[in-house]
């Protein structure tokens, strides 16, 4: 059984995981002395066995034993839904791999709370773990059609809203602190108001940040983007030329620059 477990205030667990936790012959836990602290808290007397990243393939294989043994097996991670940027997708692989039954139950998902509590489309999204460090990744990440789900570094924050700030200032963003708990913070604003704000000194706790939509630049800008390749290819320079169109249709020049840039390569 997958379990997910409260993202931080412990009241959120579901009844059917508690059931679960207590019906099972063990538990297969990313942290057990994280774990334990839930089990404190209902009164849930259970066997732990650790299963991280770095014990994954040969914890699996042991547990894969003991089900195909006849016990029952929950896997949990520190917080969320197992799999989802945690540990547990080498069980379930291997358990799927051995026709044995994978039973997912549902609960708190810090990806999904952030989603709905940014106030951003919801009918696509994407979902992308934690955000790439290097700029070209994450400006082909942040490039997406669709609204953008990640979990952020409190020390990357900033930089990250600063290359989104770059791509397009008037992005819609959401930053969801510490969800759940005390001091749950949710702040929204441009990708620019957001990347000054943080830019001054790095939040606290954990991080998710949500992105709306990039625009279909070169419907949007259209004659814009025409005008400005007109200009470039009777010799005027890329960057000046973009800021004069800019200036005159009141569109933004990096968007025209990049756009062009996009329609050269």
């Amino acid at each position: 059984m997958v379990c997910p477990t409260p993202i931080g205030n412990l009241g959120d667990v579901t009844l059917r995981v508690l059931d679960a936790l207590r019906s099972a012959d063990v538990l297969a836990c990313e942290d057990t002395r994280r774990t334990r602290v839930l089990l404190d808290r209902y009164g849930v007397s259970a066997s732990l066995v650790s299963y991280h990243e770095h014990n994954e393939r040969e914890r699996a294989a042991q547990l894969v034993t003991r089900m195909r043994g006849g016990d029952v097996v929950a896997l949990v991670s520190d917080a969320g839904m197992p799999l989802v940027s945690d540990p547990g997708f080498v069980l379930v692989q291997s358990c799927v791999a051995a026709g044995l039954a994978v039973e997912v139950l549902p609960g708190p998902s810090a990806a999904l709370a952030a989603l709905v509590a940014s106030a951003l489309p919801a009918e696509t999204w994407r979902f992308a773990g934690f955000l790439p460090r290097k700029r070209g990744e994450l400006e082909a990440l942040l490039r997406a059609p669709e609204t953008l789900v990640a979990f952020e570094s409190p020390k990357r924050l900033a930089a990250s809203l600063a290359v989104l700030a770059d791509l397009d200032a008037d992005r819609p963003v959401a930053v969801c602190r510490e969800l759940t708990k005390l001091h749950e913070e949710i702040v929204r604003g441009s990708a620019g108001e957001l990347a000054a704000r943080y830019a001054q000194a790095d939040p606290k706790g954990e991080i998710v940040i949500v992105v709306g939509g990039a625009a279909d630049v070169a419907g949007e800008l259209g004659d814009a983007v025409a005008a400005l390749e007109r200009l470039v290819a009777a010799g005027a320079k890329p960057r000046p030329a973009a800021a004069v169109v800019a200036e005159l249709t009141g569109t933004s020049a990096n968007a025209l620059y990049r756009a062009l840039t996009e329609s050269e390569r």
